[in-house]
């Protein structure tokens, strides 16, 4: 059995949940702080991926970067990387789709959280820096870790922004679900099984992982109160 669509799916999701961390933290954390009528426009231009269908996403995608595109064209000629159809291009796609779970999961733990907390630490003398990674980023670390989690399991399972940008080629841009569609496609429902199985499995433990820290979650807030 050829385990590169795992392997492949796998480092997709894992580079893309690293990006869109540390993206979607940092948009939650200052679009928080925005007045009501901004945050709200920036949240439906944000969100707004999580709502369109992945094929629409793929096409946005290939017109922003395909080959004969300014963008695409210009990093061509430049330093001759092509930004579509190989196994990278898929991170693309899935950092658009998975960024708004990050997003919305983050800003509403920065939402919830106490800003006394803050404030007693600037009386402390102490740093914006150091108020955010040592009292803002543990107390919501819940919230932020369940939003890690969806994201890459979101990141995992993308199929249509993906197939369209990167294609699907053996061995160099198949993923997991590119891979069962192919394989449905040939009429080789034991292999599609195959995958299609593995995938719940990977889901599911995902899943599980974020109704336990939701879990958690309750059970510190319950504490607190």
């Amino acid at each position: 059995m050829d385990w590169y669509p795992l392997y492949n799916s796998l480092r997709i999701a894992a580079i893309s949940t690293v990006a869109v961390f540390f993206l979607g933290i940092l948009a939650a954390y200052y679009i928080a702080r925005l007045p009501r009528l901004i945050k709200g426009v920036l949240d439906v231009v944000l969100t707004l991926p999580l709502v369109l269908p992945p094929t629409v996403v793929g096409w946005l995608l290939l017109i922003l970067l395909g080959p004969k595109r300014p963008l695409g064209l210009w990093v061509l000629e430049t330093f001759g990387i092509k930004l579509v159809m190989t196994w990278w291009s898929a991170i693309f796609a899935t950092v658009v789709v998975a960024f708004p779970l990050m997003y919305r999961t983050a800003r509403g733990a920065f939402e919830s959280f106490d800003r006394t907390l803050a404030e007693a630490g600037q009386t402390l003398g102490l740093s914006n820096t150091y108020i955010f990674w040592h009292i803002r980023m543990p107390y919501c670390r819940q919230g932020i870790l369940a939003g890690t989690v969806l994201a890459f399991a979101r990141a995992l399972g993308e199929y249509g922004a993906t197939s369209m940008i990167a294609g699907y080629t053996p061995g160099r841009t198949a993923t997991i679900s590119t891979t069962v569609y192919q394989l449905w496609r040939t009429n080789d429902d034991a292999g599609a099984l195959c995958w299609v199985l593995i995938n719940i499995a990977i889901s599911a433990a995902f899943l599980l992982t974020v109704n336990l820290l939701e879990a958690r979650q309750r059970q510190s807030r319950k504490e607190a109160a």
